[in-house]
């Protein structure tokens, strides 16, 4: 079966996450072994017992997210054939590992590493991040440039849907484009609870680890085109891979334009978002009315879904 593959990024993480998948699926639960060891610490055990608070940690929420993630696509790989995919975010990094291009414990690595140095770098410049609904992302975007200076910026960090738009920055930043925001039309600035301004100018600390780390792995040509948070353009090249993956450090994730390209290079394939949630697989049928969009993150969706294919 031809498919579009989509990856989940932080936020989707929760207690007992992937549990039913090990204990149901041998190729699952030998994966989780394998990233516990590629590690050298217990991770599924934090996913599967917690505690919540441990487990929402970036340095633990992506790697756990993205572990999730390939779970499931263990369960699916010799029964679909991926056409595309797309990540949101760290999920970018699971696509990669999906179409072959990453290797699947460096992949896990590559996340721990990434979430370390986003970490850090929150903690040396605070920042914060709001949702913000409904309201056009280039409206967004024009407003935190009307409210940023010098010591203090805005940006939009997460196209998310054509009405949803998340940004990031220092506090005050923040505190005021909300306020105009709210004054040009958007219905809600929702706070979001995160650890640092994501995909913005003040993770720019974090780029020159992050970059070190992608140059110590081995990226193969994927056997599939993934669509690239940075530019929304689809990669070919392992080369192309590496350099995306650095950039969409401190850019923007172009979810929406992502979501386009993705649904003319799979036309006709049915979308998988894998891993946990169904945030995904909701966005991208209200980006590209139409798409037929199934989440699978437990082992019941999974099982579902492959007796539906009649691969019991």
């Amino acid at each position: 079966m031809n498919v579009v593959l989509l990856c989940p990024g932080q936020g989707a993480q929760r207690v007992g996450m992937g549990k039913d998948l090990a204990e149901r699926f041998p190729v699952a639960r030998d994966w989780f072994a394998e990233a516990d060891d590629a590690l050298g610490l217990p991770l599924s055990r934090l996913m599967w017992e917690g505690p919540e608070e441990e487990l929402t940690l970036t340095h633990n929420a992506q790697p756990a997210i993205l572990v999730h993630s390939l779970a499931v696509h263990a369960v699916l790989a010799s029964h679909v054939t991926p056409v595309a995919a797309a990540g949101h975010s760290l999920g970018e990094y699971a696509a990669h590992a999906a179409v072959g291009a990453l290797g699947c414990a460096d992949a896990v690595r590559l996340v721990r590493r990434r979430g370390e140095l986003m970490l850090d770098a929150g903690a040396r410049r605070p920042g914060t991040m709001a949702a913000v609904l409904g309201l056009d992302g280039d409206r967004v975007s024009g407003i935190c440039a009307e409210v940023s200076d010098a010591e203090s910026v805005v940006v939009a960090a997460n196209f998310n849907a054509p009405d949803q738009t998340v940004i990031s920055g220092d506090p005050a930043a923040v505190e005021r484009a909300g306020v105009r925001l709210k004054e040009a039309g958007a219905k809600r600035v929702l706070p979001l609870k995160v650890s640092g301004a994501f995909h913005s100018p003040l993770m720019a600390p974090a780029q020159e680890g992050l970059r070190d780390a992608l140059n110590g792995v081995t990226f193969r040509d994927p056997l599939a085109p993934v669509i690239a948070n940075a530019s929304g353009e689809p990669v070919h090249r392992a080369a192309d891979a590496r350099a995306q993956l650095d950039a969409q450090l401190t850019a923007p994730v172009r979810w929406v334009a992502s979501m386009q390209r993705l649904a003319a290079l799979g036309a006709g394939a049915r979308f998988l978002e894998i891993g946990p949630g169904g945030v995904l697989g909701g966005l991208v049928k209200r980006i590209v009315p139409g798409v037929a969009a199934t989440s699978l993150g437990t082992a019941d969706e999974c099982e579902v879904f492959l007796r539906q294919q009649g691969d019991t």
